[in-house]
């Protein structure tokens, strides 16, 4: 155990210097766009020790699952770099100690792949944001992270995620992750996957390159009905920066997803 814990933090250690690394390549670009773009009061969502840099007019609620302390614990790789604060404990998928339409602006850099259901928590940042509202968004092309090696989410298995719930999915995520991710033997396998499950450990349940992450947006206006624009589409070193402006209100935003069950 004590071994394939200190691989797992290797291999996330490994996405840390990758994304310090375009961080350093493209860092006017994402202040930029968060200077040209974001005013007002919003959040940020797991931002640990990489904060979005903001504008003197925006200001930000830090929002995580777990407290500062409990982070440390779960991130040992990163105790030499400090912290955001955790203003507000909270699940970044539903959001549910935020009212509807109460935010400027919501900020998810690194988070979505993280997501067991993708489309239902889009729908959870479109709730809190208000008419006009913007939607940072970075998502890491898998090409250039240790998810190289799985296969891509096809668009069929996100909406059935969306429509269905994600449970029947779980373990096909963890079994990518523990075969091509942390390279586990096919004899204790079964068995890994199984402490992940009981562990509710954090891993990509999803992997994309920008072309799947495009097409997802696409199919939200198009067939979906969300109501929003794309303001700027950005490649950044080993990600994709969305920028979306929330153009329209539905009585539906809170029952869509039954919509479309």
């Amino acid at each position: 155990m004590k071994r394939v814990l200190r691989k797992v933090r290797k291999i996330v250690a490994r996405s840390v210097r990758l994304r310090r690394i375009m961080l350093k390549v493209r860092p006017d670009k994402r202040t930029s766009l968060a200077k040209h773009y974001l005013r007002g009061q919003g959040i940020e969502i797991g931002a640990l020790h990489l904060p979005l840099v903001l504008p003197r007019d925006a200001r930000a609620t830090y929002v995580d699952k777990v407290s500062v302390s409990e982070l440390r614990k779960q991130y040992p790789e990163l105790r030499k770099y400090p912290f955001v604060r955790v203003d507000v404990i909270d699940c970044g998928e539903s959001l549910s100690r935020f009212s509807s339409e109460s935010q400027d602006f919501v900020v998810a850099s690194h988070f979505l792949e993280h997501c067991k259901n993708p489309i239902l928590t889009l729908e959870t940042f479109f709730r809190v944001l208000k008419l006009g509202g913007t939607l940072y968004l970075a998502v890491p092309d898998k090409r250039f992270t240790f998810d190289v090696d799985r296969p891509i989410t096809l668009l069929e298995h996100i909406l059935g995620d969306y429509a269905k719930g994600n449970a029947g999915s779980q373990w096909e995520h963890y079994l990518e992750w523990a075969r091509f991710v942390e390279k586990t033997p096919n004899e204790t396998i079964e068995k890994r996957v199984e402490a992940l499950i009981s562990s509710d450990y954090s891993i990509h349940f999803h992997v994309w390159t920008y072309f799947e992450i495009l097409e997802l947006m696409l199919h939200l206006r198009r067939e979906l009905k969300f109501d929003f624009e794309i303001e700027e589409f950005v490649l950044a070193g080993n990600e994709c920066i969305f920028i979306l402006k929330k153009t329209g209100y539905k009585a539906g935003w809170d029952s869509m997803r039954d919509e479309h069950d």
